[in-house]
């Protein structure tokens, strides 16, 4: 893959994650402070913990155990499912490949979850 189009596509998803943070929050997405609180989780598997068992592959049990879990009601868990997309969005095209997924999953999970949560516009702004 092109350095340009990794960068494309990680640029589209933050776009996205910050748009969803500021239409649910009101406020903006800042990545360090994100990081530092270290406070979002989803039904008590925290983001560290899916952070976690993405980097050991385990991408697709870890989105299943979010997605089935997950209020689409409580916007600190939908904060916790975008982060973890943003997440695996900057993980290298073959790391993905060889963990049975994609970098066009990513963008997909991320939009069905701004949907479910009432955010679908989200898409049609960028």
């Amino acid at each position: 893959m092109l350095c340009d189009e990794k960068d494309y596509f990680m640029r589209v998803i933050k776009e996205m994650v910050r748009v969803l943070f500021s239409l649910m929050l009101g406020k903006e997405y800042r990545q360090v402070e994100q990081e530092k609180e270290n406070k979002y989780q989803v039904s008590g598997i925290t983001l560290e913990e899916l952070k976690t068992m993405a980097d050991k592959g385990e991408i697709n049990h870890a989105e299943d155990l979010m997605l089935n879990c997950i209020d689409y009601s409580n916007k600190e868990e939908i904060a916790a499912a975008a982060c973890f997309y943003r997440y695996i969005s900057e993980k290298e095209k073959e790391f993905l490949e060889e963990n049975n997924y994609s970098q066009q999953e990513v963008l997909e999970g991320l939009q069905q979850l701004a949907e479910k949560a009432g955010y679908g516009e989200i898409f049609d702004i960028i």
